[in-house]
């Protein structure tokens, strides 16, 4: 209350707040989820759910909504490669620690550290992706990611079109960072090059073809608390595991 009248929570100037809301609320989920699988494997609690097609669905959907929309927000800011870098850093730093203090637990080529990438590859190819028209490169990197997606099992394809790759490619880490990872790689979080680029680039091309005058009206807040948690999210990231293992643990001494 201020002067006698009610003021509304203002996104900050020249932010587009329902993007913000939307990664907050991708956020949220994202760490329902990693809840989830504390519980399942570090507390025990077996999911039925959550070990079959419906915790695939709810983890493929957080991962599709976040990249997407990365690539989407990635033409906002004038200094890409800086971003790059810092989230690039904060995947290093999350694979360090996971690897001194949880091993059995570790993330190695993690989602921070696809993003950085990505902002990085992004912003040194821009000059050549702002040659191509935006329904263009929309749909190119669509078809894409779809072929690419099954890169993991051994193949790419689309239909009933199907192209074994050679397993030679699958062959150490250097390979896993693009996509192509042995039998023996491990991590709890893992996003290679292929598919994920490509997804993060049909953000960017749809980005283009929307223009910003049609996305005047994502300036309107709904939730300012998911908007706030949108803003911080690379922050929150980072505190989000210890603190969910934290809440976990004390639960499980508490009811011991």
């Amino acid at each position: 209350m201020k002067n006698g009248h009610t003021t509304r929570q203002k996104a900050p100037a020249g932010r587009y707040a329902l993007l913000d809301e939307l990664r907050g609320l991708d956020l949220v989920s994202m760490m329902l989820y990693h809840a989830c699988w504390d519980m399942m494997f570090l507390f025990g609690i077996w999911m039925d759910w959550y070990a079959g097609m419906p915790g695939r669905l709810w983890q493929q959907t957080i991962c599709w909504v976040f990249i997407l929309l990365s690539g989407f927000c990635a033409p906002f800011g004038r200094h890409m490669l800086r971003r790059g870098v810092t989230v690039f850093a904060a995947g290093a730093l999350v694979t360090a620690v996971t690897l001194v203090f949880m091993p059995g637990g570790r993330v190695i080529f993690g989602v921070l550290t696809f993003l950085g990438t990505a902002m990085l590859l992004t912003g040194v190819l821009e000059p050549l992706l702002k040659k191509v028209m935006p329904a263009v490169g929309l749909a190119v990197s669509a078809v894409l990611f779809a072929v690419c997606y099954p890169v993991g099992s051994g193949w790419v394809g689309l239909g009933g079109w199907k192209l074994m790759l050679p397993q030679s490619l699958y062959a150490n880490y250097f390979t896993a960072f693009f996509g192509f990872y042995p039998d023996w790689f491990y991590s709890t979080d893992y996003f290679g090059l292929l598919p994920w680029l490509f997804l993060f680039w049909a953000g960017y091309y749809l980005h283009k073809a929307v223009g910003r005058r049609r996305m005047e009206p994502l300036r309107r807040p709904v939730c300012p608390a998911l908007g706030w948690m949108g803003r911080h999210s690379l922050l929150l990231y980072l505190l989000h595991q210890p603190v969910i293992y934290g809440v976990l643990s004390a639960a499980a001494v508490l009811f011991a």
